[in-house]
Parts: C-alpha cells; structure tokens; sequence
C-alpha cells in the first residue's frame, strides 16, 4: 500500500457539523454545481449519491467511491471498481469550537515501482480532492 496525503485545509466549521454533511452526500451537489467552469473541468463528471461518489473518467470508466466508515476522525471511501484497491480517507482534527483541519489521504495498493510513474498524478489527484472537500465544506 502507498500513501499520499494532500496539505491541510482549515474549514470554518465544528467536526459535527462536517461528519452531518457526510450523512448524505446529495446535499453537495448544489455546491458542485456553483463552481467555476475552468475548476469543475479539472474536476471531472461527478455524480453523487447518499453515501458514495461517481468520478466518470474517459481513462477507466465509472469510479465509484463509496463510503465505507464514519467517525468523529475521519470519513473513508472505497473505491468499488478501480483497477486497484483504493482507500480515500478524509482525516479530521478539531482545532476549536467552529474550527476543524481536513487532510485527504489515499491508500493505493500498487506496486513500489509503479509509485514513480503514477506517484505524481495520484498526489495530485489527493490534492485536488481534499481543497475541493475544503471548498464544499
């Protein structure tokens, strides 16, 4: 399994009120929906359902990452049908009242070698999945 995890985000919001937004991921895509053309691009086709995320992506198909566990520390998805075992972790630290950190993870299992082919699309891909969990949080 290799790791990659994105910088930390600071969302003006209390951990329970991040994991109540977690309950049913419908509710995010009006906010989806709200952002700009050029990053929605970068974004991809997404579709949401209760409790899983579809990426539509021309390179594997449908991706969907479901979730598999809540907790007060993190929200973690597994992806369905990815051409390998996946792990998408949102990691989350209180830092006050009304203040939390969110860190994306991503546990891939490939191998070693493969890590510096793909090492850099993947920490890029974790990147942009945790700001856009910043942005709709």
């Amino acid at each position: 399994m290799v790791t990659f995890t994105s910088k930390p985000v600071v969302i003006n919001s209390a951990v329970d009120t991040i994991l109540d937004k977690f309950s049913d991921l419908t509710r995010l895509q009006a906010v989806i929906d709200k952002v700009p053309a050029d990053e929605r691009a970068k974004i991809g086709d997404v579709e949401l359902t209760q409790d899983s995320i579809i990426l539509k992506t021309q390179q594997v198909g449908n991706i969907t990452l479901k979730i598999t566990e809540r907790s007060p520390e993190r929200v973690v998805f597994t992806a369905v049908n990815a051409p390998a075992k996946m792990d998408l972790l949102i990691n989350l630290k209180a830092l006050s009242a009304d203040s939390t950190e969110l860190t994306a993870a991503m546990d891939v299992d490939i191998p070693p070698f493969l890590k510096s082919m793909v090492g850099g699309s993947l920490q890029k891909a974790v990147d942009q999945f945790g700001g856009l969990m910043g942005r709709l949080l």
